[in-house]
């Protein structure tokens, strides 16, 4: 797919296990698991999927995925499967660490930022050496000093190098990246998350980050326990959704294991899933 002056690429990095009542919150496990079934111990399958945009000159990464170098203890309570990596799906693109120029980070929780440092003389240093990653600042401040409800999401050693070592640029509420690639900015599921809108006169694609991780989460009351302010994310929803069925957005899922975009359509019964992709093409 391409858009503007970007080539869009998928770019897989593995797959974990979280629990199924905590990703779909309200709704009751007969209607959710008709969709993503879940485990002996509840647990529904994430993929953790990132997304590559090739504009020749400049290659952009959005998120770095679950990463590698994790205790057995995290990779049992996570069920992390590691079917592809991030080297390998980069490598199957044609790119490697060295050409990435930025990374865009949509939030620090260890899903999404995992892969942004690696493990190198027993010291953690990014991983991609000739990179600016870019964060909210809003984001990164409560990622410093989170809650005790999500302070489990947030592993410092996959973001702290960052900023330890000057790559990391602190976004203050600006909001256009260059002329295609803009941040729509949400705090339902955390403060000052990032979705990447990608975008063109013929062409938009979201990267809905957590905003809406299935596709299964595009009906309104689909909204994750995880939240910290789910009628917040109510509400950034209806804002979105709308948008997507005028214009014809192509919503670009992060953690769908079955498919990796989808189109939006209104009806009767509120916003569905109207054409589901399992690959990006």
């Amino acid at each position: 797919m391409k858009i503007g002056k970007y080539t869009l690429h998928e770019v897989e990095t593995g797959y974990i296990g979280l629990d199924g009542g905590a990703m779909f919150g309200v709704i009751p496990k007969p209607m959710w698991e008709k969709t993503n079934p879940s485990d002996a111990l509840n647990r529904v399958t994430l993929d953790t999927r990132c997304l590559l945009l090739d504009g020749g000159g400049r290659k952009i990464l959005i998120d770095t995925g679950i990463g590698e170098g994790w205790e057995d203890k995290f990779k049992q309570i996570y069920r992390l499967e590691y079917k592809n990596v991030l080297a390998e799906s980069l490598k199957k693109a044609g790119v490697s660490f060295d050409d990435i120029i930025d990374v865009i980070l949509t939030h620090l929780h260890f899903d999404h930022t995992g892969g942004s440092t690696k493990l190198e003389n027993g010291k953690w240093v990014p991983a991609f050496p000739n990179a600016q990653y870019h964060i909210q600042k809003k984001h990164f401040d409560w990622a410093i000093n989170p809650s005790e409800r999500d302070r489990a999401s947030f592993i410092q050693n996959r973001f702290m190098p960052l900023i330890e070592n000057g790559v990391l640029n602190l976004i203050d509420g600006d909001n256009q990246f260059d002329d295609e690639i803009e941040f729509m900015i949400i705090n339902g599921h955390t403060y000052g998350q990032q979705m990447v809108k990608i975008s063109d006169p013929g062409s938009t694609l979201l990267y809905c980050g957590d905003l809406m991780p299935f596709s299964s989460h595009i009906p309104l009351p689909y909204i994750m326990g995880y939240d910290l302010q789910p009628v917040v994310t109510l509400n950034e929803k209806k804002s979105v959704l709308p948008r997507a069925v005028a214009e014809n957005w192509i919503l670009y899922f992060e953690h769908d294991p079955y498919f990796a975009a989808a189109t939006v359509a209104k009806t009767d019964k509120g916003f569905i899933a109207k054409e589901r992709f399992e690959k990006l093409i």
